[in-house]
C-alpha cells in the first residue's frame, strides 16, 4: 500500500474490460478515486498528441491499457486500423509521459506479439524469433512496437518502462458484441442463444485443432498491479495461467456449462488463428510473485451467469 500512497495514476483503458477490474483490485490496495485520471475515448482522443499531453498531465505513474481490439474477424476486416490506432496511441503516450516526468509507465502488450510458431511453451527470450499470425500481424506488431520504444527509452533516457505480454483475458464484463468480441464471450453469446431460441445446432469457427491459453481478468489485474509495484526491468514479461486448451474441448465445455446438447459444426474455411498459445510465466512469478489463482472451469461458469443475467435484464 505505501507504494501507491498519493500517487496520481493514469489508467488509460480504465473504463474497459481490463481497466474496470484493475481499478476494483487498486482499490483493494489502498488507492482512492481520487487519485486516479480514467479518461474516456469520447472525452480524450489518445491517438492525438494534444490528447496523451492532457492525459499524463501532472500523474505519477501510467498504466496503458488502452487498444483497438476484437477477434479474428474483426482483425480480419480492419488491419490498418488496428496498426494505426494501437501504434499511435501507445507511442505518444510514452513520449509525453516521458516530457511530463512520469515516474513510471506501465505498458501493456498482447500475446498476438509472438510469432506464429513460436515452441509451446511460450517464452518471453523467443518474442523476436518470427512474424506473428497472419491474421493479428498488424495489431500485435503495433504493441510490439511499444517494447522497442520501452527499452530504447530506458536506454537514452533512463525512463522508467515495463511491458506486460498477458495471454487471452476472459471474465465478467467482457465483450459479447459479436462484431468485436474473442472466443470465449463469441462462443457464450452463440450457446446461450441457441439454448434460449431452442436450436439444436450451433456452427463454429476452424477446426477445433487450434489451443489457446486464457486467464480470468481478476488475475491478469493483480498481475498487473504486483508488476507495477514490484518489476522495474527492461525485459518484457508474461501474464498467464500456465495452461493450454484446444478450442474442440472449449466448445465442449461451454456446450456443457451452457445446457446445449445439439449440434456442433465445424466452419472449416474460416481461420483457426495461431496454432498453439501457452506461456511460460516463471518470468512473472520469479520477479514478482504472481501466480493465476482462477481453475478455468469455474472462472467460465462465473462469465455464463454474468452474460445470463445481463441478458435477462436487456
Amino acid at each position: 500500500m505505501s507504494f501507491w500512497a498519493g500517487k496520481k495514476i493514469l489508467i488509460t483503458g480504465g473504463a474497459g474490460f481490463l481497466g474496470s477490474h484493475l481499478v476494483t483490485e487498486l482499490a483493494m490496495r489502498g488507492v482512492t478515486l481520487s487519485q486516479l485520471r480514467v479518461p474516456r475515448s469520447r472525452d480524450l482522443d489518445l491517438r492525438k498528441w494534444e490528447g496523451c499531453v492532457e492525459a499524463v498531465r501532472d500523474q505519477d505513474l501510467v498504466i496503458h491499457l488502452a487498444a483497438k481490439v476484437g477477434g479474428i474477424g474483426f482483425n480480419r476486416n480492419n488491419p490498418a486500423t488496428l496498426f494505426y490506432d494501437n501504434a499511435i496511441m501507445g507511442i505518444q503516450l510514452i513520449e509525453a509521459a516521458r516530457l511530463e516526468g512520469v515516474e513510471k509507465c506501465v505498458i501493456v502488450g498482447t500475446v498476438c506479439a509472438y510469432p506464429k510458431f513460436t515452441p509451446v511453451p511460450f517464452s518471453e527470450d523467443d518474442l523476436w524469433n518470427g512474424y506473428p499470425e497472419e491474421t493479428n500481424a498488424p495489431y500485435g506488431l503495433a504493441k510490439k512496437m511499444l517494447l522497442v520504444q520501452s527499452q530504447a527509452y530506458r536506454r537514452q533516457y533512463g525512463f522508467s518502462s515495463i511491458y506486460l505480454l498477458p495471454v487471452n483475458l476472459y471474465g465478467p464484463g467482457d465483450n459479447f458484441d459479436p462484431e468485436s468480441s474473442h472466443v470465449i464471450p463469441a462462443l457464450i453469446r452463440k450457446f446461450v442463444e441457441a439454448v434460449d431460441e431452442g436450436r439444436n445446432s450451433v456452427e463454429v469457427w476452424g477446426t477445433g485443432a487450434a489451443s489457446r491459453e486464457f486467464i480470468y481478468v481478476k488475475d491478469a489485474a493483480r498481475g498487473i498491479a504486483m508488476a507495477t509495484e514490484q518489476y522495474d526491468g527492461s525485459e518484457p514479461v508474461n501474464i498467464g495461467a500456465g495452461m493450454e486448451i484446444r478450442i474442440s474441448d472449449l466448445v465442449k465445455l461451454i456446450a456443457e456449462l451452457t445446457g446445449f446438447s445439439g449440434k456442433i459444426i465445424w466452419d472449416a474455411t474460416k481461420p483457426d488463428g495461431q496454432p498453439r498459445r501457452c506461456l511460460d510465466v516463471a518470468r512473472a512469478e520469479r520477479e514478482f510473485g504472481f501466480r493465476a489463482r482462477k481453475e478455468f472451469a469455474e472462472g467460465l461458469a462465473e462469465t455464463i451467469q454474468w452474460f445470463q443475467a445481463r441478458k435477462s435484464r436487456q
